[in-house]
């Protein structure tokens, strides 16, 4: 049989109200009690059940997930998958549990929100590539805490990589390294990385006086491998074409190398190429790519940290968190 509060109490000699106290954390128990009831507790492996911590604490200790992506691959994207893995580790600290929802509810279908209320979350995290949903935008309107990662928003917490210095760095390098003739294969322009990463290259490439013809920069999609391909096929055919490629993730840099190795080419020999994220595949793919790494613990870390905050009530405005970058330097590049 489970033990109880009761049984705590009886076993401590304190009234069920203390106990009750002790195991909310209020500070008005003092030391010497505090310390004898959570040694009983831990002794006589007492677990409050979570419909009774609920009435409590007014929380239901569960947080939703939001997962957006348009190549349909789920949490298998080693990006998103790692970023979770960080925030999950700081919730589950603090007693949270997720609850990943679709937009349906048995055959009924359900807007994200009434799902979340239908379940009585906490507060929600979204990870999302998409710039532009309605049913998103109905979440971050509402009056649930909520932290989006990888996009921006002026309306609720997000956090997402600097994209325009991991360009920068990947552009410096290449310009180290002797090539002006650099492309870039650009994420589809309805997600937000996709559209600072273009922005990005545009704004470097001008402060660096790198010329760029218009035929350089190509749209690979949905970061997927296969649009990385059939991207670096349309700048393989060019006349004058590139000596070096800046790919806007790097599965799609995959899919330029494999276009590459197709065409009788060599990677770094004749086309060097950077990617961006640093997915673990970067390191076994032959040659391993160069990479702008994006510190995925330190994003879900702090987006947990800043949740939280949001739930607690710590924070009364909203956070903007921009995470550092780095180059990783590896074998896909050198000098022309």
């Amino acid at each position: 049989m489970a033990v109880t509060i009761y049984d705590i109490a009886k076993a401590t000699g304190f009234s069920i109200t203390t106990v009750s106290k002790v195991l909310n954390n209020y500070p008005d128990v003092g030391k010497k009690t505090r310390e004898k009831i959570l040694k009983t507790v831990d002794e006589m492996g007492y677990f409050p059940s979570s419909y009774a911590r609920t009435l409590t604490t007014k929380k239901s200790y569960t947080l939703g997930v939001i997962y957006m992506e348009s190549l349909g691959i789920g949490l298998k994207h080693s990006f998103f998958n790692a970023i979770i893995q960080a925030f999950k580790q700081v919730v589950e600290l603090e007693g949270y549990d997720l609850l990943f929802i679709a937009n349906k509810i048995g055959d009924e279908k359900k807007s994200y929100l009434d799902h979340f209320k239908y379940r009585g979350v906490d507060g929600v995290v979204v990870f999302s590539s998409e710039n532009d949903d309605d049913e998103l935008e109905k979440v971050i309107q509402s009056d649930l805490p909520s932290v989006i990662i990888d996009l921006d928003s002026t309306d609720t917490n997000v956090i997402y990589s600097d994209n325009y210095r991991g360009i920068e760095m990947a552009l410096k390098y290449f310009l180290e390294l002797g090539h002006t003739k650099i492309a870039h294969i650009a994420g589809h322009q309805n997600t937000f990385s996709g559209i600072e990463r273009m922005k990005g290259f545009l704004k470097a490439t001008k402060q660096l006086g790198i010329q760029i013809p218009p035929s350089y920069i190509v749209n690979g999609g949905f970061f997927s491998i296969e649009g990385g391909k059939e991207a670096m096929q349309q700048l393989l055919v060019l006349n004058d074409r590139p000596t070096a490629v800046f790919a806007s993730s790097d599965t799609m840099a995959f899919g330029a190398m494999k276009a590459i190795q197709e065409a009788g080419l060599r990677v770094p020999e004749d086309i060097s190429i950077i990617g961006y994220d640093n997915v673990e595949w970067s390191d076994y793919v032959t040659p391993r790519l160069t990479t702008v790494k994006q510190d995925v613990d330190k994003i879900g870390a702090d987006a947990a940290r800043i949740l939280m905050g949001s739930i607690n009530g710590e924070k009364t405005a909203y956070t903007k968190e921009v995470v550092p970058v780095s180059l990783i330097k590896r074998d896909s590049c050198s000098e022309l």
